[in-house]
């Protein structure tokens, strides 16, 4: 697959840094943990770690609230770990890509310090800061994403500053030419460290609303919902100049070569394609999260699939996601059979997959009691099931007592089953999701139709959803996948060969064409 772009026949593994692998035993995992099971990411057989915010901070939000964005964090290390992992990772052939949180800082940054000092401060229009109300409340309506107002008075200048998530995470003003150049400073520092990407945090909500203009109420919401949905984000989102920084930032990157954009996009389909840019000079890979949200059945899949690769635009290249930092891993969201099918569907569909650390283990959201709880938004809007902390949970190594993740006390419950839910038990088993995992990108890798191949809707019948990968010189390859509960045949034509079946209790060979319940299978055509 010499004549495509690492990012584009390869696979991205996200970790979670505190609960990777901790190597001082203080319960949180750090950027030498990640350094000592690197052999990991390699026998998978990924091609690129994803690292969430490492940088110092007072961690409000578990590092989203940035103090220093060219630093790293006491609790994960010193810049000098992070050179050695990040060696080590090129060692392997292992791309690293960073988070950069550039929406807002920690209220700790100095230049917040700076900027609420006073009034005529020259960092004072480097943050959102507007004059009270008439009636002396906020300056508009805006809400924060993670309850609340999205405003915050200051006593001491007689101002509000806005933001979109905790007060302590105040917003950047992404219209200061001095913040553009101050952040994209940020991202020639690690670029010329050997960083080798960016997943950009929240980039649909840099630009706001010149005017700050209210937004206007969402008559659907309904109490079950966050409290941010009770508005349409109007103008404090998806902003029309959102553009032309996505594209400033795109040129940075490229200044280096082979260096990827990714942006965290939660818009609707027509909306997120544009973050492509214009002549394909935006985002890499604005992250889809279609399959996150999506009814698992197999008509619904399908749908979703035919109408993303009819919305991009010409050059833009598809991604998928199942499970990230923020969402529910996918085993709980589909059990443990549909997480087997949903890993086939992941790396056979056409495009740039994101894999989630622990999926690989058919790993569910761990229960979080009360007293455990870290997320701000769970305890900001408790018992509405916002909470994340159960797809944050440490990463089980083994099936000791703290699953070879700590010798201390983890900052979060393991999961209970760890005891036969780890990776070198699984490793050890010919039919677990691991090796199902393992099984799947060794073919991906294999094959430049399922690499890079064309994607082809075979059909939807019932329960199955089938489509075929096709690339020159290589045999057509089929998948079908049923995600119904009783037993599904799908019709064939002669000489097909089985290759993988998601339960592996299948020899490769001749195929009837009879998939067992929630069973997914490639076959190749000939």
């Amino acid at each position: 697959m010499s004549d495509t772009l690492w990012w584009q026949h390869g696979i991205v593994y996200q970790i979670y840094p505190r609960s990777f692998q901790d190597s001082n035993g203080d319960g949180i995992g750090d950027l030498e943990g990640i350094r000592r099971r690197l052999d990991h990411l390699a026998w998978l057989g990924v091609d690129a770690l994803w690292i969430s915010p490492i940088y110092p901070s007072p961690m409000a939000d578990f590092g989203y609230d940035i103090a220093d964005y060219c630093g790293i964090s006491p609790i994960f290390g010193t810049l000098a770990d992070f050179d050695r992992l990040l060696e080590e990772a090129h060692a392997r052939g292992l791309k690293v890509i960073l988070d950069f949180v550039p929406n807002h800082t920690s209220d700790q940054h100095p230049w917040f310090r700076e900027s609420r000092a006073s009034r005529h401060n020259p960092k004072r229009d480097w943050y959102l800061w507007r004059d009270p109300a008439a009636d002396g409340g906020p300056p508009n309506n805006w809400l924060a994403n993670f309850g609340g107002s999205g405003w915050t008075f200051d006593e001491a200048t007689g101002q509000y500053y806005y933001h979109a998530f905790l007060k302590e995470q105040p917003d950047l003003n992404w219209r200061n030419p001095e913040v553009r150049r101050a952040m994209l400073d940020v991202l020639r520092f690690w670029l010329g460290r050997g960083v080798d990407g960016f997943r950009v945090d929240v980039i649909w909500l840099l630009i706001k609303d010149e005017q700050f203009r209210d937004n206007p109420p969402n008559l659907a919401w309904q109490p079950h919902q966050a409290g941010i949905d009770r508005l349409l984000q109007r103008y404090s989102a998806d902003r029309p100049e959102i553009h032309d920084v996505v594209t400033e930032m795109r040129g940075v990157l490229d200044a280096y070569p082979e260096r990827l954009l990714i942006g965290e996009i939660y818009l609707p389909l027509e909306r997120l394609v544009a973050y492509y840019g214009r002549d394909m000079r935006g985002a890499h890979l604005p992250f889809n999260f279609q399959l996150v949200f999506a009814a698992w059945n197999a008509r619904e899949i399908a749908r979703v699939v035919a109408e993303y690769e009819a919305a991009l635009p010409e050059g833009g290249w598809p991604n998928w996601v199942l499970s990230n930092h923020d969402q529910k891993r996918i085993a709980t969201r589909v059990g443990a059979a549909g997480a087997r099918l949903a890993a086939m569907l992941l790396l056979t569909l056409r495009g740039t997959p994101t894999l989630y650390y622990g999926d690989e283990l058919g790993l569910e959201n761990v229960p979080i009691a009360p007293d455990r709880v870290q997320d701000p938004w769970e305890k900001n809007e408790p018992g509405l099931g916002f909470g994340r902390d159960p797809a944050r949970t440490p990463m089980p190594w083994d099936g000791s007592a703290k699953a070879g993740f700590t010798t201390g006390e983890p900052w979060l419950p393991i999961n209970p089953d760890h005891a036969a839910r780890n990776v070198a038990g699984l490793a050890r088993d010919e039919r677990s999701i691991l090796t199902l995992y393992r099984r799947l990108i060794a073919l991906r890798q294999g094959r430049r139709a399922l690499g890079v191949g064309r994607y082809e809707e075979a059909h939807v019948e019932g329960d199955v959803f089938a489509y075929s990968r096709h690339a020159e010189g290589e045999a057509p390859l089929l998948v079908a996948l049923n995600f119904g509960k009783a037993p599904q045949r799908v019709a064939l034509p002669e000489g097909v060969r089985l290759l993988l079946s998601t339960g592996l209790d299948r020899r490769e060979g001749p195929f009837d064409g009879l998939l067992g319940p929630e069973e997914g299978v490639i076959v190749e055509l000939s």
